[in-house]
């Protein structure tokens, strides 16, 4: 059966595609959050898996306000990214895993997980950005050394799912992936957060106490945030900070293994956005 190595969640602003295309990693402004990944990229070096699950938000590039899944799966060959207006080269597009799609698609509905099927779809910087920052040769070579299966989590129009859902999730497609009967080792990757306000009376909101907790809770205590209802989440971390879903998500993907954090960084602000990453494997 199929082997998770372990998770890692980051965040996912697009001024960083920017920053990347300009050569501007060791500028001061960005260097601390740049360096942040050097550790990710050893550990990933020594793991070396072969397919990535990605939890991720979609920001309207295949979904928008008239037609809003909770839970999509992509079951693609292959998923282009596309330019989002920041003037920069696209990145290159990444494989899927069919295989691994579809048998997580019919077991997240064996389990009662209502989800939108997606044949075809789009990635944007949710999916691409993480996936230059753990492997910036991919850049260069113009293709990605893993294989993707992106699943979307609404976080743009409410209702939202909650955080104990998206845990629940998590756990589901854990089920999902050790019964694939595959030798490939997968990572699971969630994307997005941490606290931020884009716009509104609160622009610009970061929580960095409540980051910090959230991050340590994800260790040892990741069902402490299921305490929280999804009002409460944008109180504290500002509207676009309940993409803190997709870290809960890739946490409950771990949950029946003991798990250690192997690093983590954390730093603000990038583009008036609370930046974290989190690499957590078997202990």
């Amino acid at each position: 059966m199929a082997h998770i190595i372990g998770s890692i969640s980051t965040s996912h602003v697009p001024a960083i595609g920017g920053a990347i295309a300009r050569g501007k990693q060791q500028d001061p402004y960005w260097k601390p959050f740049f360096d942040g990944f050097d550790k990710a990229r050893e550990w990933l070096a020594r793991e070396e898996p072969d397919v990535v699950v990605i939890l991720h938000n979609d920001h309207g590039l295949n979904f928008f306000l008239d037609k809003m899944p909770t839970f999509a799966v992509g079951a693609a060959e292959s998923y282009q990214n596309s330019d989002e207006g920041w003037g920069i080269p696209a990145l290159p597009a990444a494989k899927g895993c069919v295989d691994l799609s579809w048998h997580i698609v019919e077991s997240l509905v064996a389990d009662e997980f209502d989800i939108t099927t997606c044949q075809e779809a789009l990635i944007d910087h949710a999916v691409s950005l993480p996936l230059a920052l753990l492997w910036p040769d991919g850049l260069q070579q113009g293709r990605w050394p893993v294989e993707i299966v992106p699943v979307c989590i609404n976080t743009v129009l409410a209702p939202f799912p909650s955080a104990s859902r998206c845990y629940r999730l998590g756990q589901a497609l854990r089920k999902a992936v050790t019964s694939w009967d595959s030798d490939k080792r997968v990572l699971i990757i969630g994307s997005g957060g941490l606290s931020h306000q884009l716009d509104g009376a609160r622009a610009g909101h970061i929580n960095k106490k409540f980051d910090l907790a959230f991050m340590e809770s994800m260790v040892d205590d990741p069902k402490w945030i299921t305490q929280y209802s999804n009002d409460e989440l944008v109180d504290l971390t500002g509207t676009q900070g309940i993409e803190l879903l997709m870290w809960v998500a890739a946490r409950g993907a771990l949950d029946d293994m003991p798990v250690r954090q192997f690093h983590s960084n954390y730093h603000l602000p990038i583009s008036n956005t609370a930046t974290g990453l989190l690499v957590l494997e078997p202990a």
